[in-house]
């Protein structure tokens, strides 16, 4: 996938270019629509689809008090929308004076960037430019005068519950994996590179990859089964989230994942974490050689819970 910084990048693209716009945090059900329908947009017409998205989050800026924890990083977020088979993104700076940036100017720096811009897809209640002056019906009326269509996608529902980023964070924080899921329509993530510990889970005879999480929103402490992505290769394993009470607690929560029957040099590679099954919470242990049998059963645990998934799959 392609990663543009600039507006000014538009310009060598195919037109008419067809934009997905949005924060897109997590990339949901409901973000998902939104970046279909520009998809949808060019399969018919031709031309390039683009996702636009923000860095930092605008509230950090704005309201920084009221900032999210975000579900993903904006390398998380790109790895994700690759997935999906997006060809370029547009990865905008957000700072103070993109905040104070007019509805019709910034549509404005659009249309002249592209040759030509063709479409616009948003979520329907979304608004944009300084002080949120803009929404879909001021966009409509923007696309009629400068020739691009535009549209409001409706918001996504599971039940009677909105699709949103705030549930899903709210999913992640209680570990109610199977909601999240849901409404992300994939295992929910995180992704980080893998750095160097103390390796004393290798002294255990357990080996960990220590990774450095992008997220910030994140679920209860405790021992997961978990599903690994490096390089295309997906791998089983359990994942320790807190802060090793019986080794050390200097304060500092990580992440370590140890890889079932796998024994390969991971460090500097980046990991994609998938949480499926809690299987107990974070504990002290009275020596290390307690820890050493109770990580024992957690590896054989996971490895019923794979057994289980792997049932149902042949179904």
């Amino acid at each position: 996938m392609n990663v543009l910084r600039d507006m000014t990048e538009l310009a060598s693209l195919r037109g008419p270019v067809a934009f997905a716009v949005g924060v897109f945090d997590g990339v949901h059900l409901g973000h998902q629509a939104v970046i279909q329908s520009a998809l949808d947009f060019t399969e018919k017409h031709g031309g390039t689809t683009v996702v636009l998205t923000f860095d930092p989050h605008p509230l950090r800026i704005l309201r920084p008090e009221l900032a999210p924890l975000l579900l993903c990083s904006t390398a998380h977020k790109l790895h994700i929308l690759k997935q999906f088979g997006v060809q370029y993104t547009l990865v905008l700076p957000f700072t103070s004076e993109t905040a104070k940036t007019g509805a019709n100017v910034f549509i404005d720096s659009l249309v002249s960037s592209c040759q030509p811009l063709g479409f616009i897809s948003v979520g329907y209640t979304w608004s944009f430019g300084r002080g949120r002056e803009g929404n879909v019906h001021q966009l409509m009326e923007m696309g009629q005068a400068h020739g691009f269509g535009v549209y409001g996608v409706p918001e996504v529902k599971i039940g009677d519950k909105v699709v949103s980023s705030t549930l899903i964070r709210e999913a992640v924080r209680t570990g109610d994996f199977k909601q999240a899921e849901r409404m992300l329509g994939r295992a929910y993530s995180v992704m980080g590179e893998v750095v160097r510990g103390r390796q004393l889970g290798r002294e255990l005879g357990f080996p960990t990859a220590n990774l450095n999480i992008e997220n910030e929103e994140l679920p209860p402490l405790g021992v997961y089964a978990v599903e690994v992505m490096s390089n295309g290769i997906k791998y089983s394993g359990v994942a320790n989230l807190g802060y090793r009470p019986t080794i050390e607690n200097n304060g500092e929560r990580t992440l370590e994942v140890h890889l079932m029957d796998m024994n390969i040099d991971l460090y500097g590679a980046v990991l994609e974490v998938c949480f499926l099954q809690l299987l107990r919470d974070e504990q002290k242990f009275a020596d290390l050689a307690e820890l050493k049998s109770q990580i024992a059963r957690d590896i054989q645990s996971s490895r019923s819970i794979f057994s289980a998934r792997a049932c149902v799959d042949a179904k």
